[in-house]
């Protein structure tokens, strides 16, 4: 192949790329929307995180589940051969669930309530966990600047077809 040849089949392939993402968004879109509100965004372990979100369908769905999730995603970073490189993992979910299978109806319109809860990570319980010790073993990587904690609430409608969902970011303070 010729060089010209092979930037055509590359542009192709990514500009195919970019409209498929393009065209899940606005799928995603066009099914309805979720608009999530919490009532701050800063917890000390242990306490409840309360909030609310509005769900909107405009076209007709058939739920799974309506749930909210808690998800603590570990990023490191790491320099090899003079190239920094990004590692991110997720060690932390806790889900509440909302509502079990429904359909919604073309037009839906509700505002839900949750409280969900943010590890303690002082407990016993939860230090002796699978869970609490992959979370101890992140924190204590903190320590280290290339490594950092993200924490984030999302509001998901798990459905047939495309999910409607949207998250916001929150912090948890590591020590109560």
């Amino acid at each position: 192949m010729s060089e010209n040849t092979v930037l055509v089949v590359i542009a192709v392939v990514v500009g195919c790329g970019v409209l498929a993402v393009m065209a899940y968004y606005i799928a995603r879109f066009m099914r309805g929307s979720i608009k999530l509100s919490l009532t701050r965004t800063v917890f000390n372990p242990g306490e409840t995180m309360t909030g609310s979100f509005d769900l909107h369908t405009k076209k007709a769905i058939q739920g799974n589940k309506l749930i909210v999730r808690l998800i603590g995603t570990q990023v490191s970073k790491t320099y090899k051969d003079g190239k920094k490189r990004m590692h991110s993992q997720e060690i932390y979910r806790d889900e509440v669930l909302v509502e079990d299978a429904k359909a919604y109806a073309a037009g839906y319109k509700a505002k839900y309530n949750f409280e969900i809860p943010a590890p303690n990570m002082q407990s016993p319980e939860f230090l002796n966990s699978t869970v609490g010790q992959a979370l101890t073993a992140a924190v204590s990587l903190l320590s280290n600047r290339s490594t950092r904690l993200n924490w984030k609430v999302e509001a998901r409608l798990d459905a047939k077809g495309i999910d409607l969902a949207t998250a916001q970011s929150v912090s948890i303070n590591t020590i109560n």
